[in-house]
């Protein structure tokens, strides 16, 4: 799984924390709209992060993504790197569930219980 996270986050990484689920130039998509960083990948990175028992770097992503959220808390489900801008959903149920998530996982590890994975810490 290291190497898997080093892959994705060379080869989908968008910078400021975010990744792109796909990258539209090798798999158009047909859509004709610009594709943002999609959120709940990098939330899904925090999680795989404090799998591989690098807490502090999930913390520090996970407070990087939770900086994008505007004035109300909310989430879009993608966002321009370059620019900030929300794209896509708004909100985004999707990102919400990221952040929740991710903020299980990492609460659990920082209070030295098991990390689980997402789909653990949602159904058990």
């Amino acid at each position: 799984m290291v190497a898997t996270t080093r892959a994705i986050s060379e080869r989908l990484g968008a910078g400021g924390g975010l990744l792109y689920r796909y990258l539209p130039e090798h798999s158009p998509d047909g859509i004709g709209q610009p594709e943002g960083a999609f959120l709940l990948c990098s939330f899904w990175l925090v999680d795989n992060l404090v799998g591989q028992g690098r807490v502090e770097e999930a913390h520090e992503l996970f407070d990087q993504l939770c900086s994008y959220a505007n004035d109300l808390g909310l989430l879009p489900e993608q966002i321009d790197p370059a620019t900030g801008i929300f794209l896509g959903n708004f909100p985004q149920g999707l990102s919400h569930v990221g952040l929740v998530s991710s903020a299980i996982v990492l609460g659990r590890t920082l209070h030295g219980a098991r990390p689980e994975l997402s789909t653990q810490a949602w159904f058990g």
